[in-house]
């Protein structure tokens, strides 16, 4: 890398140290080139070189200060005997210092293997742009090929797509009209199954009727001869007592057993007349039934011709229609392997367009990469030799120094250049890029660090707000427990204390009962009673430390003898006085202090009400 100044200099030694590559770095600084006595018949080499930008200039005055030009080898050898500080050179490529001689030939500023190889380069890129144009023209016309075979496949696959749609189409409706007329194939089966059902029905009625006839003719008959029987007896009666008017008192008890007897007989023959008339009812209605049932019989006769008609032409349509369907099938089957078919050849076609452009794309590369090639290789020779393309190729290679080859000579000039180490000429912009990264990153980091810092002082003003807090009403809360443990347990004495009183944010509180009488202050010690009275001192601590408008409170009392219910409810009636407390419980006593009842209940098979009755009103009451 060439660089303008000392400082830019450091600073691309460094960069090449860190990046742990390969370089060299020029510093075109101005300084005062030494002077350099040119020998007779000599001309300085400073004078056939010039530079457009003044630091470059300076630096190749000092590079070619020590350098001259001899008119032949001979000279060149007197020059260098007299001056050992010199570099002389002569026009055929002959370098003489005090570090060796170098005999070289006249050519045009290239080696022959340099030469040899563009050459080489030039005619295998020639090649391969004619074998890349060739490839080219070739995947062009396979392209357009399987571009006009896709529009054809495309075209097709739309035709029977739209075919395919229309078959799709056709198939459903006649899979509707199948569906409706199996519905009402369906229907009709079923009203056929009805009346047949209901004739079946009335055919055994009827039979029922037809055999019961004949008993009921001979049971009417019966009844008529009886009647008649019972006329005659009635008759010879009568005779026998305007025969025995006489004797009728002696025959008074006989008398009122024959009246009774014929009162009898009568009863039987009003009910023998009125079954008589139910059998002459029944026989009329067994004659409408009978006509009914006949005109039904008719009525299902003509529906059953009827039905067996519209069966046969659900049947006929049905079997079209099943061979539409399997015609259509058909169709659709034929109209889907061929648009399979299609499909497969639309992928082969598109695989092979795929392929044939990705040789044309590699075609397309590799003509490129031949172009920048050649016009690397033009660039270089302009750039590095000085030499245009057609000069380079007229030019003869160069002599190679005695006991050298072609090979080994490219092969110390390679290795010379590889000595010289790669240039990186964007390191100075990626300089650059990464140092506004990092002053970026520097920018954020220090706003993280302020934000977190930010947040540190508002973690611990939220900290001291928390313990002042917290002292204030642990303060309340304790004073409180002490005077409602001492009402609760009258001669007990409670407190609250920290267990770690320095670190108010991480502390825990212990609560300590000793009821009159018991010393005990652990609350695993004392009874469910106690428990629940010093639970209810230190809730009503913390109720009377922060008032609230209302308390919801659910069977605190339920461990409560009477006489600590009667506490509470003492303690009730202080602290209603300014809140309002709902309380559910099971304790008579509490709710015949509460001032209204709520109650839920549910009758059997109802829904469940609320039931409020206020206590003041129904005492007054």
């Amino acid at each position: 890398m060439v660089v303008e100044s000392a400082s830019n200099a450091r600073s691309a030694l460094e960069a090449l140290r860190t990046s742990a590559t390969s370089g060299a770095v020029l510093a075109a600084v101005s300084a005062p080139a030494s002077s350099a006595d040119v020998p007779g018949g000599c001309v300085a080499v400073l004078g056939h070189v010039r530079a457009t930008n003044a630091g470059v200039q300076s630096l190749l005055e000092r590079l070619l200060s020590h350098a001259v030009s001899a008119p032949n080898l001979d000279a060149a050898i007197d020059a260098a005997l007299a001056h050992h500080d010199l570099v002389v050179v002569t026009r055929d490529g002959d370098r003489l210092s005090s570090t060796g001689w170098r005999i070289g030939s006249s050519s045009g500023g290239a080696t022959a293997a340099a030469l040899e190889e563009v050459a080489g380069r030039v005619q295998s890129a020639i090649d391969i742009r004619e074998v890349s144009e060739r490839t080219r023209a070739d995947a062009r016309v396979a392209l357009d090929q399987a571009i006009a075979a896709e529009r054809e496949i495309s075209a097709a696959l739309d035709r029977n797509d739209g075919k395919f749609i229309a078959a799709s189409e056709a198939l459903s409706q006649a899979q509707a009209r199948r569906r409706e007329v199996d519905a009402e194939r369906e229907g009709a089966e079923r009203s056929i199954a009805e009346l047949v059902a209901v004739i079946e029905g009335d055919e055994r009625r009827l039979t029922e009727l037809e055999a019961a006839l004949p008993n009921l003719v001979a049971e009417e008959q019966a009844e008529v001869d009886a009647v008649r029987q019972r006329d005659e007896s009635r008759a010879a009666l009568d005779a026998w007592s305007a025969v025995l008017v006489s004797k009728r008192r002696d025959v008074e008890v006989r008398s009122a057993g024959l009246n009774e007897q014929s009162e009898f007989l009568r009863r039987r023959i009003a009910d023998i007349d009125g079954r008589l008339e139910a059998d002459r009812e029944a026989q009329a209605g067994a004659a409408d039934r009978r006509q009914q049932v006949e005109k039904a019989l008719n009525a299902v006769a003509a529906l059953r011709t009827y039905v067996e008609e519209r069966r046969h032409q659900v049947v006929t349509a049905r079997d079209s229609l099943v061979e539409e369907r399997q015609r259509q099938s058909a169709e659709v089957t034929e109209l889907t392997e061929r648009l399979d078919q299609f499909r497969q050849e639309r992928s082969t076609s598109e695989r092979s367009l795929e392929e044939s452009r990705e040789r044309l794309t590699k075609a397309e590369i590799a003509e490129a990469e031949v172009k920048l090639r050649l016009e690397t290789t033009i660039e270089s020779l302009r750039r590095d030799l000085d030499v245009e393309p057609e000069v380079a190729e007229a030019a003869e290679p160069p002599e190679v120094p005695e006991g050298a080859t072609p090979a080994g000579r490219v092969r110390e000039l390679e290795r010379e250049l590889r000595l010289l180490g790669p240039i990186n000429p964007l390191a100075l912009e990626e300089f650059n890029e990464l140092s506004q990264r990092h002053e970026f990153l520097e920018g954020q980091l220090e706003d993280v660090r302020s934000t977190r810092r930010e947040l540190n002082r508002v973690i611990a003003a939220v900290d001291v707000e928390i313990q002042n807090v917290f002292a204030s009403a642990f303060a309340d809360v304790s004073a409180n427990f002490a005077q409602l443990f001492g009402a609760l347990f009258p001669g007990g004495n409670g407190a609250l204390k920290l267990t770690a009183p320095d670190d108010l944010l991480n502390t825990g509180i212990e609560v300590e009962a000793k009821p009159s009488g018991k010393n005990v202050k652990k609350l695993s010690l004392l009874s469910g009673g106690e428990r629940s009275l010093t639970a209810l001192a230190f809730l009503f601590a913390v109720f009377r430390s922060r008032p609230s408008p209302f308390y919801v409170m659910d069977e605190v009392e339920a461990a409560l003898d009477d006489v600590n219910l009667h506490r509470f409810l003492n303690l009730i009636q202080e602290f209603r006085k300014e809140a309002q407390l709902l309380i559910v419980s099971h304790q008579k006593r509490t709710m015949e202090a509460g001032d209204a009842l709520l109650g839920v209940s549910m009758q059997p098979g109802g829904s469940s009400k609320v039931v409020t009755e206020r206590v003041s009103t129904a005492a007054t009451q």
